[in-house]
């Protein structure tokens, strides 16, 4: 499994629009992306991180081809609440643990 780390910095007063469209918008579309086998989005202030996880390099590098992928970052650059650069690691996963009955951690579940 391979993992992809995206992250940027939002502007402070706008985090509710960059976590509205992270949820409607960027969720969604990972979802629908071939290879896409888990997102974890998560925010230190204004540092925000997407974490997504993919079955093969391969599929992490048809993200960057993808023309769905390309509109989305279109869009969220042209909204204009992302500060500063991006930036973007990829490796290997090679230890993992998820506990999947987290209780009541107030998290988002579908």
């Amino acid at each position: 499994m391979i993992a992809r780390s995206w992250w940027t910095e939002v502007d402070p007063s706008r985090v509710e629009e960059y976590e509205a469209f992270a949820r409607d918008i960027s969720l969604p579309m990972f979802q629908s992306i071939t290879g896409c086998v888990g997102v974890l989005m998560f925010r230190n202030e204004e540092r925000c991180t997407v974490l997504t996880l993919w079955r093969s390099e391969q599929d992490v590098a048809a993200l960057d081809k993808s023309s769905i992928y390309r509109a989305i970052v279109d869009q969220i650059l042209a909204r204009g609440f992302l500060r500063g650069s991006q930036s973007t690691e990829v490796g290997h996963l090679h230890l993992t643990w998820i506990d999947q009955n987290p209780g009541d951690a107030g998290l988002a579940h579908d």
